[in-house]
C-alpha cells in the first residue's frame, strides 16, 4: 500500500540539495527528510546531519518512492516534508526595506501560473537584493516545490506576500510613496528613460496575457523592453530580470 505522504500538500514539499539546505540555512521547521537509500554521498550525508540536528527525522528509501512522490521530476535523491509556506505580508515587505534602510524595490507578480518562471523570478530578485514579491491568492502559482527548486531555495530569503487583489496591494504601495512600473510591450516609456532610483515596484504580468487592465491603469509608467530581433517579447522571467538588474544598475551609481 503507498503512504499517503503523496497526498500532502505540495506546499509542505522541498526538494533538492540547494533548496533544503537554503531551508536549513534559514532555519525553517523540517519535519522528515526522505534520502535515497544507497545514494548517500558525502552531500546527501551533510544535509542529513544538518537536518537530523534541527529535528528532522531521517528516512532511507528506495528511489522509486522518491520518484512517485516528487513533484519537480528532479529531487536529486532527497525530499523533505515542511510546514506549510508562512506568506509575508505587504507591510513586511516595506518593513525589511526600512530594516536595511533601503529604498523598496518590490517585485509584482500578476498572474503567473507557471512554477518555474515564479521560482526563477523570486530567484532573480533574492539575488538583486529586492526587499519582497507579491503575488495573487488566485490565477498565479503560490510556492510549490517546483517553485522552490526553480528558485535554488531563495524563496527561503525572500518575503513573498500572497493577496486577495493586486490592485489594491499596489494602491498601499503608493500610499508608502512607491512608484509603480509595469513591463509592456506597448509601453510609451522606454526602459532606458525609466528612472527606479527612487523607491519602485517592478510588475510582471502573467505568461500570456500579460498585465490585466486593472493592474495596468493602476501604473505610473509602463515601461517596454527594447526588442531588436524578430521575436516581439520576452518570457515573464527573463523581462522581470531585464527590470530588476536595470533598477540595480540606476541605484548603484
Amino acid at each position: 500500500m503507498v503512504s499517503d505522504e503523496k497526498n500532502r500538500p505540495e506546499e509542505g514539499q522541498i526538494e533538492g540539495k540547494n533548496a533544503l539546505l537554503e531551508a536549513l540555512k534559514a532555519g525553517r521547521s523540517i519535519d522528515k527528510v526522505y534520502i535515497a537509500k544507497g545514494e548517500a554521498g558525502k552531500n546527501l550525508k551533510y544535509i542529513a546531519s544538518k537536518a537530523r540536528a534541527a529535528g528532522a527525522v531521517i528516512s532511507e528509501v528506495d528511489r522509486r518512492k522518491l520518484d512517485y512522490m516528487s513533484k519537480t521530476k528532479a529531487h536529486q535523491g532527497v525530499i523533505a516534508l515542511v510546514a506549510v509556506h508562512e506568506y509575508s505580508s505587504v507591510d513586511d515587505i516595506i518593513k525589511a526595506a526600512e530594516a536595511k534602510k533601503e529604498k523598496p524595490l518590490v517585485i509584482i507578480c500578476d498572474e503567473i501560473s507557471d512554477p518555474h518562471n515564479l521560482g526563477a523570478i523570486i530567484r532573480t530578485g533574492e539575488a538583486a537584493g529586492a526587499h519582497g514579491i507579491i503575488i495573487p491568492k488566485r490565477r498565479s502559482a503560490g510556492i510549490t516545490a517546483i517553485v522552490r527548486k526553480t528558485s535554488a531555495g531563495a524563496v527561503e530569503h525572500m518575503p513573498v506576500a500572497r493577496v486577495p487583489n493586486i490592485s489594491a496591494a499596489i494602491k498601499e504601495l503608493k500610499k508608502h510613496g512607491i512608484w509603480i512600473f509595469g513591463a509592456a510591450a506597448e509601453g510609451e516609456t522606454r526602459l532606458w528613460d525609466a528612472d527606479f532610483k527612487d523607491a519602485a515596484a517592478i510588475v510582471i504580468g502573467s505568461e500570456g496575457e500579460g498585465m490585466g487592465r486593472l493592474v495596468a491603469e493602476n501604473c505610473d509608467f509602463k515601461v517596454s523592453i527594447p526588442m531588436k530581433g524578430r521575436l516581439s517579447s520576452l518570457n515573464a522571467s527573463a523581462a522581470a530580470a531585464v527590470l530588476i538588474y536595470e533598477a540595480v544598475r540606476q541605484r548603484s551609481e
